[in-house]
């Protein structure tokens, strides 16, 4: 997610609401940390440095991309070993397309999955 401060324009019968990129991609890491079997999200280096320096990424381990009101959402996830992956997959991209709709009112396009690792259990 770009560092920008993009916001989505709504126009409603009172007014406008704008809503930022990265409350939406919020929502997103929010339904995917919901879904059984996800161990966590998977972040980059740059999101890692930024927590160390005391900003916390709400959104870390999800990317947006959005055209008008349609969005399509990228998420880096772990899985926790022994879950079925495209199972736990399936499960993310149901959840993550429904907290996003029925939260913001923006259409979903797609729900890409990246499964970047497994947490292994502890010995």
């Amino acid at each position: 997610m770009s560092e920008s401060k993009d916001y989505l324009v709504q126009d409603v019968e009172k007014g406008t609401v704008n809503i930022s990129e990265d409350v939406v991609a919020a929502i997103a890491a929010v339904a995917v940390s919901e879904v059984e079997g996800v161990f966590g999200l998977s972040s980059s280096f740059t999101s890692d440095l930024k927590e160390l320096l005391g900003k916390k990424n709400l959104s870390k381990g999800v990317k947006l991309a959005i055209e008008e009101d349609v969005v399509s959402v990228e998420c880096f996830v772990v899985v926790t070993y022994g879950y079925e992956i495209p199972a736990v997959a399936g499960a993310i991209q149901d959840n993550v397309a429904s907290a996003v709709e029925s939260m913001t009112g923006l259409k979903v396009s797609a729900v890409n999955v990246d499964v970047c690792g497994i947490s292994t259990p502890k010995a």
